[in-house]
């Protein structure tokens, strides 16, 4: 058996927990807790299969130590009564029979708590909101911080009780214990605000009392925001001069970044590089000597190993990775790399879901977090032909899950390559990482005997009923939205004109000028499409304008894309026109109706992007020549409407097994 990657997978002694490898799940709200805060089966199943995936240490998400008042999320679990230690010792006794260590990060959000759920004011170090525009909250007074740091403790007591090998306190990321440590948010006089010592002093109280009701040998993690990255916050030699008064019984550094203003750099960004993070762990495990986890968008088993190998950290830290996959682990420890579900960082099933959306994590790539592939034991129990029109990341899920249990699938895909849109999309740099999906696919796909592939093939309704198919999966993807407007059509891509859509843009990314000064681009259409122009143009000097009807750009958006896409506007001075609808397009200039007048806009480049609209050429064709047949048709993807990677992934799966049931060949 292969044993890769040495450095990783090797154990690490930390007090009393020994863990079998250097891989820890980092700590990542779910929404999958009961509206009273108990664990659900959905929790436990959940970080089971990460733990039977390999993971050396599993740390559940934060757990509310004073409910209501420091509670966090639409639903979140609670560890501050005794009731929920027997279902939190359920949990751990299911990770330990799998091999893995399993803490648990305890917290209180103070300021980044609601008024509407809790039902009173947030508390906090003082009345500074923990984001622009948050409420203000209401400064806690010593005799308050003493009772919370007892209420850490007992959180921590709880925790032992129910079987945790460890205990960590979130002092990062705008909660509770972080809006003392940050001047950001900190404007006390007293003895917890002003110098560093005085501002770590809360901190160093909480972790005096987790450290009573543990004991010596329960290892102690804190988990901070090392680098704030928000202007007059922490820097990294701020943080190590704090983390000198708390130092003693701590005995791992969880080591993030951020505050909720620059939350793209907490929940990385994709165009983030594997590991950009490992600086921080460097840094204070340099100045401590007390081992570190390295966090920030590392998906790579070698980059992993070379953090591990250079002294950078003692463990990877990996959260939506081990969304995406939980046998990353023992993929990289035992197998082949290219069979990794890697992680594209697109932020839109944990962090869209959850945050601003009140809903259970999902992943876009992954489309079942709680069962994974169980769904391959469940055979097929009589032959079954399958016929997938269209390659694109939903046809290939489609194709792929039929064939894995059992099917006989042939997949027709017009163009010479496979992965529609993602690989189109992959091409402009910042969207890099999204290549990696289609490419794990393809390489699932191609390991499936009963899986033909058909690449540059014309699905038409003759070549499909020569196939016999008893299932026909319509998953012919979406293209560029081109409304009839005034010009539009006649001027698009059309040579002399300066006028572009999205896929012109994709089609010629290498070819524009790294220096674009004075040169000025208009983006008609303010969603996720239009942005990727405006966030590919806007650093190389370019005057960009984004121009949307509606009130608002980036509808929809997850925070920490929201978050990157006004970093990237404040930054390059982009101008935004809201309210604004495009009226005519002209060779070199977009007439523009603002509070109903008609003004004329020249640019040396003129992109509109106005979304994609389903493209389903065949089904109709399909609808009437199979009317009276025994033959199944299913349209998934962006051919039923333009959406998301995400839902045509769920529909390839889940829709597949689901249609194969009722019509009687799954048992």
């Amino acid at each position: 058996m292969k044993n890769n990657f040495k450095h990783v997978f090797s154990p690490l002694k930390i007090r009393g927990m020994v863990m079998p490898n250097r891989v820890a799940m980092m700590p990542m709200g779910s929404d999958f807790a009961g509206h009273t805060g108990e664990l659900s089966d959905e929790h436990i199943k959940y970080y089971e299969l990460r733990a039977k995936g390999g993971t050396g240490l599993i740390i559940v998400e934060n757990v509310c130590v004073k409910y209501p008042e420091g509670s966090n999320g639409t639903t979140q679990l609670r560890i501050d009564q005794d009731c929920y230690i027997p279902r939190l010792f359920n949990l751990t006794e299911a990770c330990h029979r799998q091999g893995a260590m399993i803490g648990v990060q305890i917290n209180h959000a103070g300021a980044s708590a609601m008024s509407s759920r809790i039902g009173m004011q947030p508390v906090s170090s003082s009345t500074l909101p923990s984001k622009p525009g948050g409420e203000a909250p209401r400064p806690l007074t010593r005799e308050e911080l003493e009772s919370i740091a007892k209420d850490y403790g007992a959180a921590a007591r709880r925790a032992v009780n129910a079987g945790f090998d460890m205990v960590e306190i979130h002092a990062g990321h705008s909660y509770l214990i972080s809006q003392f440590l940050s001047p950001t948010m900190n404007d006390r006089t007293d003895e917890f605000g002003g110098s560093a010592e005085n501002r770590s002093r809360f901190c160093k109280m909480v972790i005096d009392e987790v450290r009573a009701a543990v004991g010596p040998m329960v290892p102690i993690s804190l988990r901070l925001s090392v680098d704030e990255l928000v202007e007059g916050g922490n820097t990294v030699d701020d943080c190590l001069e704090y983390l000198e008064y708390v130092d003693a019984d701590v005995d791992l550094y969880d080591t993030s970044a951020a505050l909720n203003q620059t939350i793209q750099y907490q929940i990385d960004a994709n165009y983030l590089e594997d590991g950009w993070r490992s600086y921080m762990a460097k840094a204070v495990r340099d100045k401590f000597g007390k081992p570190t986890i390295a966090i920030g968008n590392i998906r790579d088993p070698k980059i992993a190993d070379d953090i591990i190998a250079r002294g950078d950290a003692d463990i990877i830290g990996m959260g939506r990775g081990l969304i995406a996959d939980p046998n990353w682990c023992n993929k990289a420890r035992y197998g082949n790399v290219a069979d990794i579900r890697k992680c594209i960082s697109c932020n839109v099933g944990c962090v869209g879901n959850r945050i601003g959306g009140n809903k259970p994590l999902r992943c876009t790539i992954n489309p079942d977090l709680i069962n994974g592939e169980d769904y391959k034991k469940k055979l097929i129990s009589k032959p079954c032909n399958v016929v997938v029109i269209g390659g694109g990341t939903a046809g290939l899920e489609a194709a792929c899950t039929a064939a894995e249990v059992g099917c006989e699938v042939t997949l027709i895909e017009k163009e010479n390559h496979l992965g529609g849109l993602s690989v189109l999309i992959s091409k402009i740099p910042a969207k890099k990482r999204l290549a990696d999906f289609p490419t794990y696919l393809i390489h699932r796909a191609e390991q499936l005997k009963n899986l033909t592939i058909l690449t540059g093939q014309e699905a038409t309704i003759e070549f499909v009923e020569s196939l016999n198919p008893d299932l026909v999966v319509n998953a012919t993807g979406s293209v560029p939205l081109l409304p009839p407007i005034n010009g539009l059509h006649d001027h698009l891509g059309k040579e002399g004109s300066k006028v572009f859509s999205i896929l012109d843009m994709i089609e010629n990314v290498n070819n524009y000028p790294e220096d674009m000064t004075g040169k000025k681009v208009i983006v008609i259409g303010g969603g996720a499409v239009g942005l990727d122009v405006v966030e590919y143009f806007a650093p190389r000097g370019a005057d960009v304008s984004i121009v949307e009807m509606m009130p608002m750009i980036g509808k929809g958006l997850d925070a920490s894309s929201t978050s990157s896409m006004k970093e990237c506007m404040d930054k390059y001075h982009v101008t935004q026109m809201v309210n604004t609808a495009l009226q005519k397009v002209n060779a070199e200039s977009f007439i523009l109706k603002i509070d109903g007048e008609d003004k004329e806009f020249p640019f040396d480049y003129g992109f509109v992007c106005l979304g994609m609209r389903a493209n389903a050429p065949i089904w109709d064709q399909l609808v009437e020549a199979c009317d009276g047949q025994d033959i199944e048709l299913l349209n998934i993807g962006d051919s039923v409407r333009a959406r998301r990677i995400i839902d045509g992934t769920d529909a390839g799966r889940h829709n597949v097994l689901n249609t194969l049931e009722r019509l009687g060949f799954l048992d």
